[in-house]
Protein backbone atom coordinates (compact mmCIF):
# COMPACT_ATOMS: atom_id res chain seq x y z
CA UNK A 1 0.00 0.00 0.00
CA UNK A 2 3.25 2.96 0.84
CA UNK A 3 4.77 1.59 -2.51
CA UNK A 4 0.90 2.53 -4.48
CA UNK A 5 0.65 5.87 -2.47
CA UNK A 6 4.19 6.60 -2.93
CA UNK A 7 3.08 6.24 -6.90
CA UNK A 8 0.29 8.57 -6.47
CA UNK A 9 2.30 10.68 -4.33
CA UNK A 10 5.27 11.04 -7.25
CA UNK A 11 3.24 10.40 -10.39
CA UNK A 12 4.29 13.24 -13.00
CA UNK A 13 7.39 13.70 -11.17
CA UNK A 14 10.36 15.61 -13.11
CA UNK A 15 13.53 14.75 -13.07
CA UNK A 16 14.76 18.08 -12.72
CA UNK A 17 18.42 18.43 -12.30
CA UNK A 18 19.60 21.31 -9.86
CA UNK A 19 23.07 22.97 -10.82
CA UNK A 20 23.70 24.01 -7.58
CA UNK A 21 27.07 23.55 -5.59
CA UNK A 22 26.41 21.51 -2.38
CA UNK A 23 28.75 21.94 0.75
CA UNK A 24 30.87 18.47 2.26
CA UNK A 25 28.19 16.88 4.44
CA UNK A 26 28.22 16.93 7.81
CA UNK A 27 29.89 13.70 9.14
CA UNK A 28 27.79 13.20 12.53
CA UNK A 29 24.94 14.96 14.42
CA UNK A 30 27.45 16.69 16.58
CA UNK A 31 28.12 19.00 13.77
CA UNK A 32 24.72 19.88 12.98
CA UNK A 33 23.85 23.56 13.46
CA UNK A 34 20.81 23.55 15.42
CA UNK A 35 18.88 26.60 16.49
CA UNK A 36 15.69 27.96 18.24
CA UNK A 37 13.72 30.02 15.93
CA UNK A 38 12.81 33.37 16.45
CA UNK A 39 8.97 32.40 17.08
CA UNK A 40 10.50 30.58 20.12
CA UNK A 41 8.94 27.08 19.62
CA UNK A 42 10.28 25.58 16.84
CA UNK A 43 13.86 24.21 16.81
CA UNK A 44 16.19 23.94 13.52
CA UNK A 45 18.48 20.97 12.44
CA UNK A 46 20.75 21.32 9.75
CA UNK A 47 22.34 23.37 6.76
CA UNK A 48 19.34 26.72 6.52
CA UNK A 49 20.15 26.76 3.11
CA UNK A 50 19.12 23.21 2.17
CA UNK A 51 16.41 22.78 -0.35
CA UNK A 52 13.88 20.86 1.61
CA UNK A 53 12.88 22.17 5.20
CA UNK A 54 10.71 18.90 6.83
CA UNK A 55 8.16 20.24 9.77
CA UNK A 56 7.60 17.34 12.01
CA UNK A 57 5.61 17.36 15.15
CA UNK A 58 6.26 14.58 17.65
CA UNK A 59 5.81 13.75 21.55
CA UNK A 60 8.40 12.26 23.21
CA UNK A 61 6.22 9.70 24.14
CA UNK A 62 4.79 8.50 21.14
CA UNK A 63 5.78 5.14 20.09
CA UNK A 64 4.33 6.06 16.49
CA UNK A 65 7.22 8.90 16.61
CA UNK A 66 9.72 5.86 17.96
CA UNK A 67 8.81 3.86 14.57
CA UNK A 68 8.96 6.98 12.44
CA UNK A 69 12.65 7.76 14.22
CA UNK A 70 13.73 4.27 14.45
CA UNK A 71 12.49 2.31 11.26
CA UNK A 72 10.77 4.59 9.12
CA UNK A 73 11.68 7.56 7.79
CA UNK A 74 13.67 9.19 10.35
CA UNK A 75 17.37 7.28 9.14
CA UNK A 76 16.28 8.55 6.01
CA UNK A 77 15.83 12.26 6.84
CA UNK A 78 18.53 12.52 9.26
CA UNK A 79 20.73 11.11 6.09
CA UNK A 80 19.39 14.06 3.68
CA UNK A 81 20.38 16.09 7.03
CA UNK A 82 23.43 15.40 7.53
CA UNK A 83 23.80 15.33 3.30
CA UNK A 84 22.63 19.37 3.50
CA UNK A 85 19.69 18.66 1.41
CA UNK A 86 16.81 19.04 4.01
CA UNK A 87 16.37 20.95 6.93
CA UNK A 88 14.68 19.42 10.09
CA UNK A 89 12.20 21.89 11.88
CA UNK A 90 10.88 20.00 15.44
CA UNK A 91 7.81 21.31 17.14
CA UNK A 92 7.91 19.12 20.70
CA UNK A 93 4.01 18.26 21.64
CA UNK A 94 3.40 17.10 25.63
CA UNK A 95 -0.29 16.21 25.13
CA UNK A 96 0.40 12.09 25.78
CA UNK A 97 0.98 13.22 29.87
CA UNK A 98 -2.82 14.66 29.92
CA UNK A 99 -4.25 11.64 27.58
CA UNK A 100 -2.41 8.86 29.33
CA UNK A 101 -1.07 10.12 32.72
CA UNK A 102 2.13 11.71 33.90
CA UNK A 103 4.59 13.65 32.89
CA UNK A 104 7.37 12.11 31.00
CA UNK A 105 6.47 14.10 27.36
CA UNK A 106 6.75 17.08 29.52
CA UNK A 107 9.98 16.25 31.71
CA UNK A 108 11.40 15.27 27.87
CA UNK A 109 10.66 18.07 25.90
CA UNK A 110 12.69 20.44 29.05
CA UNK A 111 15.18 18.00 28.83
CA UNK A 112 15.74 18.45 24.80
CA UNK A 113 15.19 22.04 25.32
CA UNK A 114 18.08 22.11 27.48
CA UNK A 115 20.08 19.72 25.19
CA UNK A 116 19.33 22.48 22.61
CA UNK A 117 21.26 25.40 24.89
CA UNK A 118 24.12 23.13 24.94
CA UNK A 119 24.23 22.61 21.12
CA UNK A 120 23.48 19.12 21.77
CA UNK A 121 19.97 18.65 20.75
CA UNK A 122 20.22 16.37 17.74
CA UNK A 123 22.59 14.13 19.48
CA UNK A 124 20.24 13.90 22.67
CA UNK A 125 16.91 13.52 20.24
CA UNK A 126 18.31 10.57 18.87
CA UNK A 127 19.22 8.88 22.55
CA UNK A 128 15.92 9.59 23.83
CA UNK A 129 14.20 7.40 20.89
CA UNK A 130 16.88 5.05 21.03
CA UNK A 131 15.63 4.28 24.26
CA UNK A 132 11.71 5.53 24.87
CA UNK A 133 10.23 3.76 27.19
CA UNK A 134 7.07 2.13 26.74
CA UNK A 135 4.07 4.67 26.20
CA UNK A 136 1.95 3.28 29.24
CA UNK A 137 4.68 3.23 31.79
CA UNK A 138 5.82 6.87 31.87
CA UNK A 139 9.24 5.91 32.34
CA UNK A 140 11.24 9.43 31.11
CA UNK A 141 11.85 10.77 34.85
CA UNK A 142 14.65 13.11 35.76
CA UNK A 143 16.83 10.22 36.43
CA UNK A 144 16.04 8.44 33.14
CA UNK A 145 16.85 11.86 31.46
CA UNK A 146 20.14 12.61 33.39
CA UNK A 147 21.01 8.55 32.63
CA UNK A 148 20.68 8.97 28.99
CA UNK A 149 22.46 12.53 28.66
CA UNK A 150 25.65 10.47 30.06
CA UNK A 151 25.26 8.82 26.65
CA UNK A 152 26.30 12.01 24.53
CA UNK A 153 29.62 13.20 25.08
CA UNK A 154 29.90 16.94 26.66
CA UNK A 155 26.24 17.06 27.64
CA UNK A 156 25.85 16.04 31.31
CA UNK A 157 27.21 19.67 32.57
CA UNK A 158 25.74 21.14 35.57
CA UNK A 159 23.25 23.81 33.49
CA UNK A 160 21.95 20.78 31.72
CA UNK A 161 21.45 18.50 34.96
CA UNK A 162 19.89 21.83 37.02
CA UNK A 163 17.59 22.64 34.09
CA UNK A 164 16.51 19.09 33.65
CA UNK A 165 16.18 18.36 37.85
CA UNK A 166 14.29 22.46 37.59
CA UNK A 167 12.00 22.31 34.87
CA UNK A 168 13.55 25.10 33.69
CA UNK A 169 12.29 25.78 30.25
CA UNK A 170 8.62 24.57 31.42
CA UNK A 171 7.47 27.73 29.79
CA UNK A 172 9.03 26.28 26.33
CA UNK A 173 6.89 23.28 27.02
CA UNK A 174 3.71 25.23 27.57
CA UNK A 175 4.44 27.45 24.14
CA UNK A 176 5.39 24.08 22.11
CA UNK A 177 2.51 22.16 23.29
CA UNK A 178 0.13 25.40 21.87
CA UNK A 179 2.15 25.49 18.62
CA UNK A 180 1.01 22.16 18.19
CA UNK A 181 -2.28 22.32 19.12
CA UNK A 182 -2.19 25.31 16.51
CA UNK A 183 -1.17 23.43 13.73
CA UNK A 184 -3.89 22.58 11.59
CA UNK A 185 -7.50 23.00 12.21
CA UNK A 186 -7.93 19.97 14.51
CA UNK A 187 -7.84 22.15 18.30
CA UNK A 188 -6.11 19.26 19.56
CA UNK A 189 -3.66 19.02 17.24
CA UNK A 190 -2.40 17.38 13.74
CA UNK A 191 -1.12 13.73 15.60
CA UNK A 192 1.99 12.78 16.18
CA UNK A 193 4.33 12.32 14.41
CA UNK A 194 3.06 14.61 11.52
CA UNK A 195 5.26 15.38 8.42
CA UNK A 196 5.50 18.84 6.56
CA UNK A 197 7.67 18.88 3.94
CA UNK A 198 8.18 22.09 2.28
CA UNK A 199 4.89 23.67 3.98
CA UNK A 200 2.72 20.83 2.64
CA UNK A 201 1.66 18.48 4.77
CA UNK A 202 1.53 14.32 4.54
CA UNK A 203 -1.78 13.57 4.52
CA UNK A 204 -3.38 10.92 6.56
CA UNK A 205 -4.08 9.04 3.31
CA UNK A 206 -0.48 8.76 2.82
CA UNK A 207 0.70 8.52 6.12
CA UNK A 208 2.13 4.98 5.58
CA UNK A 209 5.24 6.49 3.76
CA UNK A 210 6.08 8.06 7.34
CA UNK A 211 6.84 4.52 8.24
CA UNK A 212 8.65 3.10 5.51
CA UNK A 213 12.26 4.31 5.20
CA UNK A 214 12.68 3.90 1.26
CA UNK A 215 9.22 5.28 0.03
CA UNK A 216 10.06 8.61 2.73
CA UNK A 217 13.72 8.85 1.35
CA UNK A 218 12.18 8.88 -2.17
CA UNK A 219 9.48 11.56 -1.54
CA UNK A 220 12.19 13.64 -0.41
CA UNK A 221 14.55 13.23 -3.48
CA UNK A 222 11.79 13.70 -5.54
CA UNK A 223 10.40 17.02 -3.45
CA UNK A 224 14.04 18.34 -3.89
CA UNK A 225 14.32 17.75 -7.63
CA UNK A 226 11.03 18.58 -8.50
CA UNK A 227 9.34 21.03 -5.55
CA UNK A 228 6.52 22.07 -8.11
CA UNK A 229 5.69 18.22 -7.78
CA UNK A 230 4.46 18.93 -4.26
CA UNK A 231 1.92 21.55 -5.19
CA UNK A 232 -1.18 19.68 -5.90
CA UNK A 233 -1.46 18.87 -2.24
CA UNK A 234 -3.25 21.47 0.23
CA UNK A 235 -0.53 23.38 3.10
CA UNK A 236 -1.63 23.77 6.20
CA UNK A 237 -2.66 26.63 7.83
CA UNK A 238 -0.31 29.75 7.71
CA UNK A 239 -0.63 30.06 11.01
CA UNK A 240 0.91 27.72 12.06
CA UNK A 241 4.72 28.58 11.34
Amino acid sequence: MVVVALGLLLGGCGERATSVERKPAYESLGELPEELDADGTTIRVGDPHAPVTLRLYEDPRCPYCEEYEQTGGGPAARDRTLRRTVVTEYTLASFLDDRVGGSGSKKAVNALRAALEEGKFAEYHAVLYENQPEEIVDGFTDAYLLELASEVEGLRVPAFDSAVKTMKYRDFVTRSEKAYEQAGSDPRGPGTPTAVINGNRVSEEYSGILYDEVAFDRLLGAVEKDPEAWEEYEPMSEDMD
